[in-house]
């Protein structure tokens, strides 16, 4: 990987997350090129060299990252189609909803491309990403895919790219469910009587330790919920009002909207 050159075309967040996992990782600023509407700041920011041109910045390069907003990849596509190398890149798809097959036909042609969920906390370099890869992919190219992502957290390979719209309900999206999760028990510790700070650190605090734990743990979730809940106890007056308030059903609806918007979108942006 620290041998190739990765341009990133779209200079957004998870781009921005990227760079700094793979400059982190040990990957030369002389290695990594960003095409951008304004380069400045990710410029500034990197030192890596930036271009507003898509058409120049991918001649040189081993890997594009497809990092833009899914409702202008495929005029990103098509462009980017006029000046394809006879050896073409790897393409890195982190658009969210858009299929593997649609980038191709862009493209205009069957080319190595992985599409790629990625989340939030990518931006900590604690993120989870789920990769897939089309059938002109290599061995080699699956690998180096997999270690560019691998630079800002966990990652996972998928055997059926229609996984990808659970993962986008699951991991995709799921940040914001557990900051949910944490701004309502902030509000509830409120309104018991803690200072809104003090509810607030506690409230952090036990989400990273409860994450934590369960990432170190060879328990299941289960387990480790049944361990912290003694019998009779507070712990078990609390599960038991929230289970009885359709806490699970509630879940299995909200990720089944989530994964219905994900299949809708990716027909929608297909259509372009």
């Amino acid at each position: 990987m620290k041998n190739n050159i990765i341009t990133f075309i779209g200079g957004g967040n998870m781009a921005s997350s990227l760079i700094g996992g793979l400059i982190e990782t040990g990957v030369a600023i002389d290695k990594i090129r960003v095409v951008d509407p304004e380069p400045q700041p990710l410029a500034a920011q990197w030192k890596v060299r930036c271009d507003t041109n898509n058409l120049t910045a991918i001649e040189e390069s081993d890997v594009v990252v497809l990092a833009v907003k899914p409702q202008i990849l495929s005029d990103v596509a098509k462009s980017i189609a006029t000046v394809l190398p006879t050896n073409p890149p790897l393409f890195i798809s982190i658009v969210a909803g858009v299929r593997i097959a649609d980038i191709a036909r862009w493209l205009g042609a069957e080319l190595p491309i992985v599409r790629v969920m990625p989340n939030m906390p990518a931006l900590v370099q604690s993120g989870a990403s789920a990769l897939f890869a089309g059938e002109q992919v290599s061995d080699s190219q699956r690998e180096l895919a997999e270690n560019i992502l691998r630079a800002v957290g966990l990652t996972l390979w998928l055997e059926e790219e229609t996984q990808m719209d659970a993962v986008t309900a699951l991991s995709g999206s799921g940040p914001a469910y557990f900051f949910l999760i944490m701004e309502v028990l902030e509000k509830a510790a409120c309104a018991l009587g803690l200072p809104q700070e003090n509810a607030r650190l506690l409230t952090l605090q036990t989400a990273f330790g409860a994450a934590k734990m369960a990432l170190e743990s060879q328990e299941d979730a289960a387990t480790l919920r049944a361990r912290v809940t003694s019998k009779g106890g507070t712990t078990e007056e609390a599960i038991n009002t929230l289970q009885a308030g359709g806490l699970q059903p509630l879940f299995d609806q909200a990720l089944y909207a989530a994964q219905q918007r994900a299949i809708n979108l990716a027909q929608q942006f297909g259509e372009q």
